[in-house]
Order: C-alpha cells, then sequence, then structure tokens
C-alpha cells in the first residue's frame, strides 16, 4: 500500500474499532458505520475521503481489517474493537487445536500470571499459524510465540469465534491452557 492508503487504513481503524466520535459518527450494534456518513463526518473534520480511496484500502489490506456490506452502504472492521458497545456478532467456532499468540517478551511474565486478557480490547486474538503470530508480535518489540491449547479450552467451556478475516476471538485464555517457550 502506499504512504496515503497506510495512512487512510489507520483512520479507519481509529474511528471504526475505537472511536467514532473523534468525527461524529455513529456505529450500530454490529460495528458498521454508513459509508456517505464516514465520508461526510471525515471530510468535516479535515480528512477527505473518496469512495473509490475507501474502497481501495478495503481491497487491497493484506489483513481484511475492513468488511463493506453486500449492499455497498456500510463499512466496519472485522475485530479489534474496543467499543464495549460493538458486539460483532460472531457465531461460536470451532477452533483447530492449537492457536497461537504473538507478543512481545517483555509481556511475557504479565501473561504467566495472568493468561491472555484482551486489555483495551473486547477479545483476545489468536492466529492458526504460528508466522502470523510472530509477525504480530515483532510489531511490539522482540517476539514471543505462545501456544494455546484451543481444543482443550474449548472442551472446558470457553468459546471461540473467528472473524471475517480468519482472525481467531477468545474472551479470555487462562494460563494453563498456554504453552510458554
Amino acid at each position: 500500500m502506499t504512504d496515503n492508503l497506510v495512512h487512510t487504513s489507520k483512520f479507519l481503524s481509529l474511528i471504526l474499532r475505537h472511536a467514532p466520535e473523534k468525527i461524529g459518527l455513529a456505529l450500530d450494534p454490529q460495528g458498521w458505520a454508513d459509508i456517505g456518513q464516514l465520508l461526510a463526518q471525515a471530510a468535516r473534520h479535515g480528512r477527505r475521503l473518496s469512495r473509490e480511496q475507501l474502497d481501495d484500502v478495503v481491497a487491497r489490506d493484506s489483513k481484511t481489517r475492513y468488511a463493506i456490506s453486500a449492499d455497498g452502504l456500510r463499512i466496519r472492521a472485522n475485530q479489534g474493537h474496543s467499543l464495549a458497545a460493538v458486539d460483532i456478532a460472531l457465531p461460536p467456532a470451532t477452533p483447530p487445536a492449537v492457536l497461537y499468540h504473538g507478543t512481545a517478551s517483555r509481556f511475557v511474565e504479565a501473561i504467566r500470571a495472568d493468561g491472555l486478557l484482551p486489555g483495551s480490547r473486547n477479545h483476545v486474538h489468536l492466529s492458526a499459524n504460528r508466522e502470523t503470530a510472530v509477525a504480530v508480535g515483532a510489531r511490539h518489540g522482540k517476539p514471543v510465540v505462545l501456544t494455546v491449547d484451543a481444543a482443550a479450552m474449548q472442551q472446558h467451556g470457553h468459546m471461540f469465534y473467528v472473524a471475517d478475516n480468519g482472525v481467531w476471538l477468545a474472551d479470555a485464555v487462562p494460563q494453563a491452557f498456554i504453552a510458554f517457550p
């Protein structure tokens, strides 16, 4: 993506995941925003954005962070929300036996003590493959990949969800289900 598209993607992430009120935008309970209102409110707050730019960001985002509704009128972030009022209403799903969580080495001791917690987000994010987890962890420092026994978690009543972009979500991961390196 070009620098302009990266900048636009970061703007969309902020607005659609964390702070729609920064531009006076309202999200529905599933996190959808009206595209016309998004473009108008962004312009009112000094961020000129065309429908073509929006479509380009959605189409070229390698992590599939955003979705446009089937009717083409609404947009939402696929996961990563910190807004308590947003529930993207994913059905429970059966995960692979093992999932991975990428983090920075400086967080490992806290995770050993408390397990994986969503922090400011609504869910803990997990990956189906180690490579993705390494990339996620590297964004925050020296990467560490934790292995999650998802099969055992599910047998103990923990729920999993999978976002439209393949990111696995859980409310939390108790330390008993985490294999540390």
